[in-house]
């Protein structure tokens, strides 16, 4: 669904009432100050005023971000084998000390015996 006007109007009155909230909270703060009163917490309807408004924004994104798209991380991987997908070679240690340490492949004198 593509987002229309009306959306668009939605997703500017949240941001502009949530404006409107957070100058309201700066006037009361200072109106605080001036009359030299404790700040013990925002009026009632400030608070309401911006949480109604945060989910008006909410609303309004929503609607105008558009439909998401689904994302299928097995579409990439359908045309690999087990063998290419786990493959890394960078991971191959050709130069290492387990030569050095493994039996030789002569027989045995216990073989020899038989």
């Amino acid at each position: 669904m593509p987002a229309t006007f009306i959306h668009r109007a939605i997703l500017t009155i949240g941001f502009l009432s949530l404006f409107h909230a957070a100058y309201s909270a700066a006037q009361h703060r200072s109106y605080l100050r001036l009359n030299e009163l404790d700040f013990t917490h925002l009026p009632l309807d400030i608070f309401i005023q911006a949480l109604l408004s945060l989910f008006i924004i909410m609303y309004g994104v929503l609607h105008v971000a558009g439909d998401f798209k689904e994302i299928k991380a097995s579409a990439e991987l359908e045309n690999k084998s087990w063998e290419t997908f786990r493959n890394i070679p960078s991971f191959y240690i050709f130069c290492h000390r387990g030569g050095k340490y493994s039996v030789p492949s002569s027989k045995t004198s216990l073989e020899e015996i038989e």
